[in-house]
């Protein structure tokens, strides 16, 4: 297993490689052909190209900003926002039918004397349209189907409707790809009406630009003017109803007077904190002076608020020094001395002044601790009231604050709408258009169509591989045996030998006949020999007497190869040469015998003798048995037992006896010799015989149990074969030295 699979894989391989060699044998097979197809298909484009009108193209580049106009907020009024799409709007714009209108009526182009060119784009059909009458024919056949039904006729709208069309034909928009650049370009055989339109297109479009902002405008104005209206109105009445509700309530101030009372509440509560706070302190002090008396100085003068007071600390400071002083007299004089008695009465006065004074105190905050009472009362009872008011204004407030509030959005609407008012009436944005033309179209000098020079290269090289397409497709679907690797290849013969292609002349139309003859050193002759040593060295020991040539078809040179059989192993023994094709015999022909009328069926039948029927062909050296009467069922002549005992005969007389039989693949002359000959050879016209004829014929021979000796392949083209298929056939001529005496 593992053998046959190494002894196949390098067959595969070779199957597999792509030859290279081949495809270059097609296009060389075919190179006249291909280039001229290629030359002819490029000068019918060239004389095209030449007969077009050409057209012309102007472009102009227009610059678009995108900007919203101030004239109305398109968010607050029609809540609209389509920024983000509003140049590829602007695109489709330019490209509108609207546009188109109004170029065309600016510019006049249906009257225009250039324009009429560009007219006959139109549909021919029109006219026909306009004048045919389909009612007339419909009517003949189907006459219910037009009952009260009124004839159409095609309109002024329609016609300028089909203008438009072929007006839009000619336009092209192509926006620079991240730029707010558009280019408008446009096509004409004038180049001068291509520049005007391409121009009145930019400038249509700013126009209208400019006149759809103005009647937005307008719009907007009018629309506002009645909306202003309409809010100063209702503002009127909301304030007068806030402001009869504000009298008829008795309302002061902001927010009802709610803000008063609040401020008035904050000043009690404050104030009743702080005499709270006061009223505590004195509590404390008042209930001490209560426990204590009034009376009792020395007892009163403990408690600490009196005892901190300033005039009692400066009394005490005075009650201080006095009592220093008296210490230092007492000192120095007795009690009775008169300063003794002095400071005495000094002291008894400072003691008085400061119990006089605590108990002043003592009453004092007595009366300020009743003070504090009574305020705080009256300061609660002042809150209480406030309260009370401010409940009350609290209704009052939320019937102000909603008629407030009305009116405060009432007044905000009118000032918006009269600020947008005031913006439309200005129409500043409206001096300045959306769109600018950067670059204006100018005539065009060159044609922009055709492109001659791309379309005649593209004409030569579309040519040229649709020749080279055709060149592989013929190829492939030619199934012929042109070369001698094809026998071996595709039918799995041997090759006797190859017979080259002659010049055919007018007196002799076929000159493989007499080749041999005429001139014995030429290449054709040498390839005779070649077969005759072939034929000889294939059966040396037992040597082919009798050998049929056949072919597949006629026409193939089955007799112009017996003829040089017999002409080249002449030269070894003798030979006679049998025409038996009866169907067709061509021997007497090519040879010239007057005497053919007497023959191998004559001789068949016994009608005549062999001396009377066998002729010598003394330039060829052999003799020639022609086909003699025609029978009328050449089968049953050929596959008597006469027949059979004459060729035993024939073949004790001679070396070797050539038979030109009938084409296998037309009848079934050449099979029914089988079992007499010793072999067949098969001949086959190069590049003209089917492969599958062949297999067929060749098979049909073996299916009698004939011998094939081998395959002549005959009339060979060998300058094309060796130019084309790459095979070396100069033996065939120049090995030998006889290529000079060929020419």
């Amino acid at each position: 297993m593992d053998v046959n699979q190494t002894s196949t894989s390098p067959i595969n391989q070779s199957e597999e490689v792509i030859d290279l060699r081949q495809y270059w044998r097609v296009l060389m097979s075919h190179k006249w052909g291909i280039l001229g197809f290629s030359c002819i298909s490029t000068l019918l484009t060239i004389l095209v190209v030449f007969n077009i009108t050409p057209i012309y193209q102007s472009t102009s580049t227009l610059l678009i900003e995108s900007q919203n106009a101030n004239v109305v907020s398109i968010q607050e009024v029609y809540g609209l926002d389509g920024s983000s799409e509003y140049l590829l709007t602007q695109f489709e714009i330019l490209k509108s039918r609207n546009l188109a209108k109004r170029v065309i009526k600016k510019l006049d182009l249906m009257n225009h004397p250039a324009f009429q060119a560009e007219e006959s784009k139109l549909p021919d059909q029109l006219d026909i349209l306009s004048n045919f009458d389909p009612r007339s024919l419909l009517a003949e056949y189907f006459p219910a189907l037009l009952q009260n039904k009124p004839a159409q006729e095609l309109s002024d709208e329609a016609i300028f409707e089909d203008f438009i069309d072929v007006y839009l034909e000619g336009l092209t928009i192509s926006p620079v790809r991240k730029t707010q650049l558009v280019k408008i370009s446009y096509e004409s055989k004038n180049s001068t009406l291509a520049a005007q339109i391409a121009n009145e297109v930019a400038n249509s479009y700013i126009e209208g630009n400019l006149a759809a902002k103005l009647e937005l405008t307008v719009t907007a104005t009018s629309w506002l003017n009645e909306q202003l209206k309409e809010q100063r109105v209702d503002l009127t009445a909301a304030e007068k109803r806030l402001q009869q509700y504000r009298e008829a309530e008795g309302i002061i101030g902001q927010n009802g007077g709610l803000g008063i009372a609040e401020r008035e509440i904050d000043l009690v509560s404050t104030k009743l904190v702080d005499a709270k706070r006061e009223l505590l302190e004195l509590k404390s002090v008042y209930q001490q002076i209560q426990k204590v008396g009034r009376k009792s100085s020395s007892k009163l003068q403990l408690i600490p608020s009196i005892l901190s007071h300033q005039l009692v600390q400066n009394l005490k400071d005075a009650v201080a020094v006095v009592e220093l002083k008296r210490s230092e007299v007492a000192n120095r004089y007795g009690k009775k001395h008169p300063k003794m008695k002095a400071i005495n009465s000094e002291l008894s006065r400072a003691y008085g002044n400061l119990n006089k004074q605590i108990i002043s105190i003592a009453r004092g905050i007595e009366n300020k601790y009743k003070v504090a009472v009574e305020a705080v009362a009256s300061l609660e009872q002042s809150l209480a009231s406030t309260k009370g008011d401010m409940q009350a204004l609290s209704s009052k407030e939320y019937k102000l604050k909603e008629l407030q509030q009305d009116v405060d959005t009432k007044r905000a609407l009118y000032d918006q709408f009269y600020t947008r008012f005031s913006e439309t009436n200005a129409t500043g944005d409206l001096k300045t258009a959306n769109a600018r033309i950067t670059d204006k179209a100018s005539i065009a000098n060159l044609p922009v169509k055709p492109k001659k020079k791309l379309i005649i290269a593209l004409a030569f090289v579309v040519s040229f591989m649709f020749a080279v397409m055709v060149a592989f497709l013929l190829n492939a679907l030619d199934n012929t045996v042109k070369t001698s690797l094809e026998v071996e290849q595709k039918l799995g013969e041997t090759l006797l030998g190859i017979l080259p292609l002659l010049p055919t002349k007018r007196r002799q139309p076929n000159p493989s006949y007499t080749q041999y003859i005429e001139d014995p050193h030429s290449g054709y002759s040498e390839s005779l020999r070649t077969i005759r040593t072939g034929l000889i060295l294939s059966s040396l020991d037992n040597p082919d007497k009798i050998i049929s040539v056949t072919s597949t078809v006629p026409g193939e040179g089955k007799t112009s190869t017996s003829l040089g059989l017999a002409f080249s192993l002449a030269q070894v023994g003798s030979v006679l040469l049998i025409d038996a094709d009866m169907r067709r015999p061509s021997i007497h022909k090519a040879l010239g015998l007057d005497n053919y009328k007497t023959g191998l069926s004559n001789l068949v039948a016994q009608t005549n003798t062999m001396e009377e029927s066998i002729q010598s062909y003394e330039e060829g050296g052999f003799d020639v048995l022609p086909c003699g009467t025609i029978p009328p069922n050449p089968s049953e002549l050929l596959s008597s037992q006469r027949f059979k005992d004459l060729i035993t005969g024939l073949a004790k007389i001679y070396d070797r006896i050539i038979i030109d039989t009938a084409p296998c693949q037309a009848v079934s002359d050449a099979l029914v010799l089988a079992p007499l000959v010793d072999n067949y050879v098969y001949v086959i016209k190069s590049d003209s015989t089917h492969v599958q004829h062949a297999k067929n014929g060749l098979k049909r021979i073996r299916h009698v149990n004939g011998k094939v000796l081998g395959v002549v392949l005959n009339r060979v083209d060998i300058k094309k074969a060796e130019k084309y298929y790459g095979e070396d056939y100069s033996g065939y001529y120049d090995t030998y030295g006889y290529s000079g005496a060929n020419s």
